[in-house]
């Protein structure tokens, strides 16, 4: 298809699409080995530090306060350093260097973890349980610390590395302008995350199981050679995958945007009511990067604008900007505005995870009191039960993607379906029922405990139901973010929309932590027991879910009021949310540029 050159927005011309990619994208001939290293990856990180506070306690022989706290800094630090990775990433390296380093730095990681869980010399001497209840365990020398944080460090920096990067590295094999390539680009989003989740139920069940039950060097010692696979399988797509450039620090084209408009704050706006004629005027030079989209000119944050216009000598002879701390042009201005228009539906996305997080977090309290057996000799483990929302969510994925979609499309005429801000809305909408379920079911589990002695004849699969919803939930929700932050990011800020997502758990998890130490002092007071305490038994913890329910609901509500202000990002007629959602700004700046689309 050909597309020609837009002066004042809409797209770059077709020669800057082989500028950018260098090739033709491959597609779906990438996949295979894009989506099995992510997979591999997973297993072997996942596999590794998911059962990271056991193994600090039971082989380690470190305290349980000191190794949850181990366990929470590094989960966090884990979760927010793929905003390090997406900064290199974009500014200097490029993805699919990024991606190769960390994928060497995890493989690092996970080597010294079965080296600490092997070799004599780099772990303490076994401790048995009556021992470590008394105290008298060797603690660990500072040889063994050592090589165990710098393992710990090495998983970070690999996985600040992979977890920005793998997933718009994906993203750039899909030709945008080709409707295949949109198409398939939609399925590889649910694809992606499916495989990712399916990584995650066996990491959660049979790595952890060998890790309990058959030996730690073992447990490790498989997700190091997964992590070896994923390795060697990246490479081995070399030849096809496309290649995009790093184009500089987007922070500092973000300050130069905001500091431009401030200075200029007091100036007034070129024809300020009309839009087109307003763009004409502004400074608004061609691409010199390798971007293939650019964005027209908005009158949302109108304000912003102000940055690009020009001031007597601000432009040099050969059209650049003299000072870009004084005149942004229109491409940085409206890449600015899409971060602006993200932050509020953001917010959202942390409060959804936070019923995640706390659901997660009390069912294992559940478990210990409830009847885990699954037949007459099998036990349910009791880490493991959380995995059932896994597994609800990897299962209803090809459902969505193979039924729903091309139902919902025969319908919307949207391609994904429904528009991107649609289903994270059903995601929010599905969360606080969730909680409600869990809630009736905490206060049936704590009835028939507290009538039975503290341990309830229930079975553990009485949490299954809150657990699927939540699954199913977090399918159109999970999913959902991350589609959005990566259709709505500007396109070399890709790798950042990818980090964004990781930065929206570690938000929860914090969000999750605060909640229930402001819950315990609350609810303590006039000689009644908190609502949360070590015995749940004690507590009630079906009125703390109600409470995350009541979140929920002022958060969906929340979240359709940011909707309803929402502008999506406009590149072309291609965008399948400019075509059935167009806003005014849309209509007045779009320019059809394919004459098959449908009209407005």
């Amino acid at each position: 298809m050909e597309i020609g050159t837009v002066e004042n927005g809409g797209v770059v011309g077709g020669e800057a699409v082989a500028g950018k990619r260098g090739k033709t994208p491959q597609g779906w001939k990438c996949m295979p080995f894009i989506i099995a290293t992510e997979t591999f990856d997973k297993v072997a990180s996942i596999g590794v530090v998911a059962n990271l506070t056991v193994y600090l306690v039971k082989r380690f022989n470190i305290g349980q306060i000191e190794a949850a706290n181990i366990t929470n800094i590094f989960f966090g630090t884990l979760n927010f350093a793929p905003l390090l990775g997406a900064f290199i990433s974009d500014t200097y390296l490029g993805r699919f260097k990024t991606l190769a380093y960390g994928c060497f730095a995890s493989l690092l990681g996970m080597l010294g973890m079965t080296l600490s869980a092997s070799l004599p010399a780099l772990k303490p001497p076994i401790c048995h349980e009556t021992t470590r209840l008394g105290g008298g365990c060797n603690s660990p020398s500072t040889l063994q610390l050592s090589v165990l944080y710098l393992s710990l460090g090495f998983l970070i920096i690999g996985g600040g590395a992979i977890r920005p990067c793998s997933l718009p590295f994906g993203v750039d094999q899909f030709d945008k302008t080709d409707e295949e390539g949109r198409k398939g680009l939609n399925s590889y989003y649910n694809w992606y995350y499916g495989t990712s989740t399916a990584a995650l139920v066996l990491s959660m069940t049979v790595i952890i199981y060998i890790q309990n039950n058959v030996s730690w060097p073992i447990g490790f010692g498989i997700p190091t050679l997964l992590m070896l696979l994923a390795v060697i399988i990246l490479f081995l797509g070399t030849n096809l995958y496309v290649h995009v450039q790093p184009e500089g620090s987007i922070f500092a084209g973000i300050a130069q945007v905001l500091v431009a408009s401030f200075k200029k704050r007091n100036l007034k706006l070129p024809c300020p009511h009309d839009i087109n004629q307003q763009g004409l005027m502004l400074y608004n030079p061609p691409s010199r990067g390798n971007r293939v989209f650019r964005l027209p000119l908005t009158s949302q944050f109108r304000f912003l604008n102000k940055g690009a216009i020009v001031m007597g000598d601000d432009i040099n002879v050969d059209g650049s900007a003299r000072n870009s701390w004084e005149l942004s042009n229109v491409q940085q201005i409206e890449e600015v505005k899409c971060l602006i228009r993200i932050v509020p539906v953001y917010i959202s996305g942390v409060l959804c995870f936070v019923a995640l997080a706390q659901q997660f977090t009390y069912i294992i309290l559940q478990t210990f009191t409830m009847d885990c057996h699954f037949g007459t000799h099998f036990e349910i483990p009791a880490g493991s039960v959380v995995s059932i929302s896994l597994i609800a969510l990897t299962l209803f994925i090809p459902i969505y993607d193979r039924i729903l979609v091309p139902i919902a499309r025969r319908f919307t005429g949207v391609e994904s379906g429904i528009t991107l801000l649609q289903r994270q809305g059903i995601g929010l909408a599905i969360s606080p029922i969730s909680m409600v379920v869990a809630g009736l079911v905490e206060r049936k589990r704590r009835n028939s405990a507290l009538s039975n002695g503290g341990i309830s004849p229930m079975s553990v699969l009485w949490l299954a139901p809150q657990l699927v919803l939540m699954g199913i939930a977090e399918a159109f929700n999970a999913v959902g973010q991350i589609e959005f932050y990566n259709k709505q990011f500007p396109e070399n800020m890709q790798t950042l929309a990818g980090s964004l997502f990781f930065c929206t758990i570690a938000g929860a998890n914090y969000l999750s932590t605060a909640l229930a130490n402001i819950m315990r002092k609350v609810t303590t007071r006039d000689d009644h027991s908190s609502w949360l305490t070590d015995n749940i038994n004690l507590g009630k913890l079906d009125y703390y879910f109600y409470f995350i329910a009541l979140m929920g609901v002022l958060n969906l509500i929340y979240f359709l009021i940011c909707s309803h202000y929402y502008q999506y990002k406009v590149m072309s007629l291609h965008s399948e949310e400019s075509i059935k959602i167009p806003t005014k700004e849309e209509e007045a700046t779009e320019i059809d540029i394919d004459t098959d689309a449908p009209s407005k």
